[in-house]
């Protein structure tokens, strides 16, 4: 499946966040206000939750809600034909900084000057049509960026998105109930595993205790490679030897 489509026009891409601040009592008060009450709505608890549950559940879950956190890095794919040798090739490339307006500003550039429309381009991710996507439009919206037209979605029909490649969907096969992790696939169809070091459970504690950003940009950029061999898989094409893949700025 998907054999039509043109690989060196599809975006293949990954993010990574983490909460707002480094810890719940760090938030202004009325951060920990709203806060507070997202974390009684995750509970569905009658009870009140306790200040320190309340504060466990913000190092947990924060970074997922795009209200309560940043995005810390954004690593992309890009696959071409060796003109030599007629073999695939895939370049990873990780926009990452402190400054989230930054990140969020070299990957909106890299879109529109190269991939500035859906009608001709693609975009491919695993779970990207539920979280990566918007994730991404909320943060812009936040620092008043103006979005990738791509990107532009409000009002859109389900049929008006099929530029968005999301490889969890692809999965489903119409079944709307399941969530199938990353991991999971790469595990049943035989690709080498992403993870070899951290988890997105320790993203948070290696930006802020460890300052490592350069780690977390290794750790996205092995999502997007197992994105694209998962990708390779449903069209039931090879999978990519590593001498065909380059970490862009890590040679």
């Amino acid at each position: 499946m998907f054999r039509h489509i043109d690989l060196a026009k599809v975006l293949f891409f990954d993010i990574e966040c983490v909460s707002a601040a480094p810890q719940y009592e760090q938030l202004d008060e009325e951060f920990q206000y709203l806060w507070q009450r997202k974390a009684q709505q995750l509970a569905r608890h009658s009870e009140p939750l306790d200040e320190q549950r309340v504060a466990e559940m913000y190092r947990e879950r924060a970074a997922i809600y795009a209200e309560f956190g940043r995005v810390v890095c954004i690593s992309v794919g890009l696959v071409h034909r060796v003109r030599e040798s007629g073999r695939l090739a895939l370049r990873i490339k990780s926009f990452f900084d402190r400054d989230e307006q930054k990140v969020l500003r070299d990957f909106a550039t890299l879109i529109d000057n190269y991939f500035p429309d859906r009608d001709n381009f693609f975009f491919c991710g695993h779970n990207i049509k539920e979280f990566d996507v918007p994730y991404l439009c909320r943060r812009m919206v936040v620092h008043q960026m103006e979005l990738p037209k791509p990107f532009q979605l409000r009002g859109l029909k389900p049929w008006e998105t099929t530029h968005l490649l999301d490889t969890m969907e692809l999965w489903r096969f119409g079944d709307r109930k399941a969530f199938t992790s990353l991991r999971l696939l790469t595990a049943l169809l035989g690709i080498p595993s992403p993870k070899d070091d951290i988890d997105g459970a320790d993203v948070g504690r290696v930006f802020y205790d460890e300052e490592d950003l350069d780690r977390i940009a290794q750790y996205c950029e092995k999502d997007v490679l197992a994105t694209v061999q998962l990708f390779l898989r449903y069209r039931y094409e090879p999978l990519l030897a590593p001498e065909q893949v380059t970490f862009v700025g890590r040679e």
